[in-house]
């Protein structure tokens, strides 16, 4: 799978690592089929029984790589199709999975967060789905997600207004388990997945099957009418200067078209 994501197993631990550093861990292809192999992989791996995912280098994950979705927004196929593969697929990991988030989760980076069992952050990461700001409409996926962990009212805020949240916010309005020193971040890491790792596997499989199935009502829901929407607003000329103005770290000049 390449040097951009690294899977490993140790004492029953799963550990995938986000491995483009210089990127901030952003999304990209090659990431993506990482990330979908190593879960398929630990899948079938009797030796796990949690699996941890986090990010190399400052960030966790910045969300979407934007020079490839600069190059794709003019495509008719979603660009993003691919990216809600491979969080179904981690949300559905028959194993506990932790999102360690030691730096920024932004946008896609947050929605990968979000996908894990349970999320353990450090006191200076910050979360935020910062979409409005690049001209685009977050998928349906990824928004009934968050409603589904933070509920309307906050996800409002974070979908509207744009701004990062604290780590320690964010887990005042339940979007993380719990808030570490960063000293402190391997100790309480370790904690959590030795304590997971000591369930009996059969309990928690099954606990977990029994969230999950609580939560089916959510796959029939239509949503074509606001894909529409989404593909829209991604091939508009808002999105492409909305994003050109991040690459390019200025002000984006927005016009409603």
């Amino acid at each position: 799978m390449g040097d951009e994501l690294l899977c490993t197993v140790a004492d029953g631990v799963g550990t995938v690592t986000l491995n483009r550093p210089a990127k901030r861990n952003a999304l990209n292809r090659a990431l993506l089929d990482g990330l979908a192999a190593s879960f398929e992989r630990l899948e079938g791996d009797p030796a796990v029984r949690v699996v941890v995912l986090r990010g190399a280098g400052p960030a966790f994950c910045a969300g979407m790589d934007l020079d490839d979705l600069a190059r794709q927004q003019d495509a008719q196929a979603d660009p993003e199709a691919s990216v809600l593969t491979v969080l179904g697929r981690i949300e559905q990991c028959r194993h506990p999975t932790l999102a360690v988030v030691h730096g920024d989760a932004f946008a896609g980076g947050l929605e990968l967060a979000l996908h894990c069992d349970l999320r353990v952050a450090v006191e200076h990461a910050r979360f935020a789905m910062p979409l409005a700001r690049l001209g685009l409409v977050v998928p349906f996926a990824l928004g009934q997600k968050l409603v589904e962990i933070v509920g309307p009212a906050m996800a409002r805020q974070i979908l509207m207004v744009g701004r990062p949240l604290t780590a320690r916010r964010a887990y005042e309005i339940g979007m993380v388990h719990e808030v570490t020193p960063a000293a402190e971040l391997e100790r309480v890491v370790g904690e959590v997945t030795r304590t997971i790792a000591a369930n009996a596997p059969l309990s928690l499989q099954g606990m977990k099957q029994t969230i999950l199935r609580a939560l089916a009502p959510r796959e029939g829901i239509a949503h074509a009418d606001l894909d529409t929407l989404a593909a829209q607003a991604r091939r508009s000329r808002d999105a492409r200067e909305g994003v050109r103005a991040m690459l390019e770290k200025r002000t984006p000049d927005f016009r409603g078209e």
